[in-house]
């Protein structure tokens, strides 16, 4: 099959990896080149996205999922010439607040004394997804994706989000295709975050997920699909 649709790169959401996107990339693998972008190796976010535009293609589309959103936000705010259309999934464009960069730090220090599950299992899985039947299996999933990242990958990732900038005003100047794109009871991303980006970003546009939190992907992957197939024709 001969691909003749722009290159499509995913960002994961933290410690999240390919896994995250199994739908995604199943579907749209079909008639386009699909690649997940690693979040790792540095410890800022500005790092991250210079990355992320080191291993991808000349010309593509982005989309981002909650930490992805936030290293993709920073892909156009650095090379804007370079990203055909843009998805903000489940993120947030603001910068961390006092408060949870207080968080992450004292979840450092658990994840570095050997509590990487504990942190996962106690403090975060709870946040991420609707409940629904698939709920278990999606939790053990994103379990055995932060234990194949690991504990660096978790200090590097904390870092960078927790010293973050606001990205308002690279929202303000986009010009491409922009879908925004969150499940109806993300607790991590609240929907609020969302209409702020819609409202920042000319002619973006705004999808709810029902029955789907931090993870519409996953959660609600067929939905989640045919809207990011819109999107793509954009």
């Amino acid at each position: 099959m001969t691909l003749i649709n722009e290159p499509l790169v995913l960002l994961p959401g933290m410690m999240c990896d390919a896994r995250l996107f199994l739908p995604q990339i199943s579907l749209f693998s079909q008639n386009r080149s699909v690649a997940v972008a690693p979040l790792h190796g540095q410890k800022t976010v500005t790092g991250l996205a210079r990355q992320v535009l080191e291993v991808s293609p000349p010309r593509f589309a982005l989309a981002g999922l909650s930490m992805g959103g936030i290293v993709a936000m920073d892909v156009v705010r650095q090379a804007p010439e370079r990203v055909t259309r843009l998805a903000l999934l489940d993120t947030n464009p603001l910068a961390d607040l006092e408060e949870r960069a207080a968080i992450r730090e004292s979840q450092v220090k658990r994840v570095l004394a050997g509590e990487l599950r504990s942190v996962m299992r106690d403090e975060m899985k709870p946040n991420y997804l609707a409940q629904g039947p698939d709920q278990k299996h999606i939790l053990n999933l994103c379990m055995d994706m932060a234990d194949a990242l690991g504990p660096k990958v978790f200090e590097e990732q904390s870092i960078a989000l927790q010293h973050r900038q606001d990205q308002c005003e690279t929202l303000r100047s986009l010009t491409i295709p922009t879908l925004v794109l969150c499940g109806e009871e993300d607790q991590l991303c609240p929907v609020a975050h969302h209409e702020l980006m819609h409202e920042l970003i000319p002619d973006s546009h705004l999808s709810i997920i029902p029955r789907a939190g931090h993870l519409p992907t996953l959660e609600q992957p067929k939905l989640t699909n045919r809207i990011l197939e819109k999107w793509l024709k954009l």
